[in-house]
């Protein structure tokens, strides 16, 4: 196993948010944790990365390649972040450095774990913007956030998370802030990003619908404890907890809206 989470609980303010949450990733799988707002799932995945809010104490046990990373200190799980786990978050404008040029954060992410001089770095910053589809790459790295659309600022955050070629990439809710369009364009890219390079997913969502798009696997929250655990397609085809349920039909109604009926002409 790539990643294994056994029993996580967090308590915040002596109130349990997560509640003996436990999953694993294959190396190479592609697994989903979903859950409506509040369900604990982008908790569990900040404790993976010891990134919880301060206040907020994590016990249980999250294994990485075989060993405990739960509890080190952050200066070794820096050495992990962004080397061996790449982080994507739902929102980029906050992710991002608004005073800094977006190939210079692309660069700086390569050189805190690799041995490159900053022309290597700057490089490797245009071919990372390159790769995931950004238009006029040369460019576009001399921008600032700012400046970009909020579909190539995720551009960039996958960029940066992806740049020193990860194992594992988490990716919590990525597409929330994207309209319709941009999101499935989003999605394509991660998607194929994640498996040519052969690497393992964790893919955090309240949709189903985008779930069933990018993952093979889904851990179900609610209350912050695991209620259902299956690969998407039965829990497409045979959910059967309520809360799973309750998140098909939301996504059935997504994939299914019809479209609004044509105004009748006068006269007709």
């Amino acid at each position: 196993m790539t990643l294994e989470v056994a029993g996580l609980t967090i308590e915040i303010a002596g109130r349990r948010v997560v509640d003996d949450v436990s999953f694993a990733v294959p190396e190479g799988a592609r697994v989903g944790i979903i859950g409506e707002s509040g369900s604990g799932k982008s908790l569990t995945a900040l404790a993976i990365l010891g990134l919880l809010p301060a206040g907020a104490v994590a016990t249980g046990s999250v294994r990485w390649q075989g060993a405990e990373i739960l509890g080190l200190p952050d200066r070794e799980l820096a050495r992990l972040r962004g080397d061996e786990i790449g982080m994507v978050f739902q929102e980029p404008q906050t992710a991002l450095n608004p005073i800094r040029t977006v190939g210079r954060q692309i660069s700086e992410a390569v050189r805190i774990h690799r041995d490159v001089s900053r022309r290597e770095a700057a490089e490797i910053a245009v071919a990372e913007a390159r790769r995931v589809a950004l238009p006029d790459p040369e460019s576009i790295v001399a921008r600032y956030p700012h400046q970009l659309s909020g579909g190539q600022r995720q551009r960039v955050a996958l960029a940066m998370a992806l740049a020193c070629r990860p194992h594992l990439l988490i990716a919590d809710e990525p597409t929330t802030a994207l309209d319709v369009t941009i999101q499935a364009e989003i999605l394509r890219l991660l998607l194929s990003l994640v498996e040519d390079a052969g690497m393992s997913l964790v893919f955090i969502t309240h949709d189903l619908a985008v779930l069933s798009q990018v993952a093979t696997h889904g851990v179900v929250l609610e209350h912050g404890r695991v209620v259902e655990e299956a690969p998407v397609a039965r829990l497409l085809s045979h959910p059967s907890h309520l809360v799973t349920q309750g998140l098909l039909r939301d996504a059935t109604a997504t994939l299914w809206r019809p479209s609004p009926l044509p105004e009748k002409e006068e006269g007709a």
